[in-house]
């Protein structure tokens, strides 16, 4: 894609926080970025949306660091998913049957006709483009995850995400004929809206977002257990699909919950592997540097090519400044997943880290070609810039970041700067225009 496209997605997004932030009650909405977490729901979400008709690389799974219970859409190309509900959930089955049902609801049109009220799209770029693309915190990072000030529970925003009770009945049958078509047991849709029955007759504050925005009748659900019911699909579990739920919740659950509820539940994990994966977060965040790192390594014996195991270790190595030992392992990683440009991130900030900032240019722009909308990236290849001396591609990157989060008075700033810096009409200069026109652009709006 050329540069300037890029940067006019990455704007166009921007802006709609520029205009939300000021119409909703703001509220802080953190992301969590892991590249261990989205594989595995990758993995869990892939015959879904093959089933549903739907590429499973260009809808991707994400996850909003949130204890209510709560699945959405807001664009064609994202379901986002709360970290309260993939815990709450008990297995594969009914995580799929969540993923079916709002696919449904994308492969339905449902989004789609709303995307005509100008309104509408707005908030929907936020939520898809901006909330998807921007870097909260990884769920592994011992640093405060980036926050978005967005309206997410505000009464215009869940407007925008509830769906009327037509359109979740169509998306009932619909989830349940892709799970069928995709081989997968139904009886996990049922078993989701159990975990709902009963919330209709509480006081819309003391509701899980979910219902409010995915009403329930007993109707609804009578309707879905008689369809269910009626259905031929085989009743054993994925053993795969098994796997990779108890690895994403055992991720989530060993670094969302005190390190002393995650180690007297190792037993719980599913699989040996995820049980020292486990450990060794819960060790870490212990400053257990020893213990960490034997349980780290007791993952990878059991899967020797599995670059999450090692980017996790590179991590644990980077944040207990070991940062040589930390590159070492993060290239071993990189090496093992070149294409996963959270990996190649990580392998990066160790780079910086460890005092080679050529190197780090170099790995930080292959990641930013992979991922264009990364904070975390731009942020590190700005410093990386910078302590290579071109303080033009600083400036550059920094406008990129600014612009991502929304502060395009700052983007600005910097913009200018790498105009002054940069070769008249190469492609840094053009992206740096492109800030700098979009910015002026909005100003002159107000």
């Amino acid at each position: 894609m050329p540069a300037p496209a890029v940067t006019r997605r990455l704007l166009g997004a921007a802006l709609v926080l520029l205009m939300l932030a000021a119409a909703l009650p703001a509220r802080a909405a953190v992301l969590l970025r892991d590249a261990d977490l989205e594989h595995a729901l990758g993995q869990i979400a892939a015959p879904v949306l093959s089933a549903a008709g739907l590429s499973p690389s260009q809808v991707r799974i994400l996850v909003i660091r949130d204890d209510s219970l709560n699945a959405f859409v807001a664009d064609t190309s994202h379901i986002f998913l709360n970290s309260g509900l993939i815990m709450r959930l008990g297995n594969a089955k009914q995580l799929q049957a969540v993923i079916a049902h709002e696919a449904a609801h994308i492969t339905g049109g449902h989004i789609s006709r709303r995307l005509g009220n100008q309104r509408a799209a707005q908030n929907a770029a936020l939520l898809g483009a901006l909330l998807a693309a921007a870097a909260g915190g990884a769920t592994g990072s011992g640093e405060a995850a980036m926050g978005l000030m967005i309206g997410t529970q505000s009464s215009v925003m869940r407007n925008f995400l509830s769906h009327t009770r037509a359109e979740e009945s169509s998306a009932d049958i619909a989830s349940v004929r892709t799970l069928v078509r995709a081989g997968i047991d139904p009886r996990g849709a049922v078993e989701v809206q159990e975990i709902f029955r009963g919330q209709e007759a509480l006081s819309v504050g003391r509701q899980d977002p979910y219902m409010q925005t995915h009403p329930l009748t007993r109707d609804r659900f009578r309707t879905l257990e008689g369809l269910v019911a009626a259905t031929r699909a085989p009743e054993a579990n994925d053993a795969t699909a098994d796997y990779w739920f108890h690895r994403s919740r055992g991720k989530l659950s060993a670094f969302l919950r005190a390190p002393g509820w995650t180690l007297q539940r190792l037993g719980d994990s599913g699989a040996a592997d995820i049980a020292h994966m486990r450990e060794a977060v819960a060790q870490h965040r212990q400053a257990n540097l020893g213990g960490a790192l034997s349980a780290i390594d007791a993952a990878i014996a059991q899967r020797p090519n599995d670059p999450f195991y090692r980017d996790l270790k590179a991590q644990i190595l980077l944040e207990s400044r070991r940062a040589a030992d930390a590159a070492r392992v993060a290239s071993e990683a990189s090496r093992l997943a070149p294409r996963n440009a959270q990996i190649l991130s990580g392998l990066g900030r160790a780079q910086l880290a460890s005092g080679n900032a050529a190197a780090a240019v170099q790995t930080l722009e292959t990641a930013r070609g992979r991922d264009f909308a990364d904070a975390r990236i731009l942020r590190d290849l700005a410093t990386a810039y910078a302590k290579t001396g071109n303080p033009g591609m600083a400036s550059e990157a920094t406008a990129q970041r600014y612009a991502l989060e929304g502060k395009l008075s700052d983007a600005a700033i910097h913009a200018r700067r790498a105009l002054d810096l940069l070769p008249r009409g190469s492609a840094p200069w053009r992206r740096a225009q492109d800030v700098l026109d979009e910015a002026d652009r909005a100003k002159k709006k107000r």
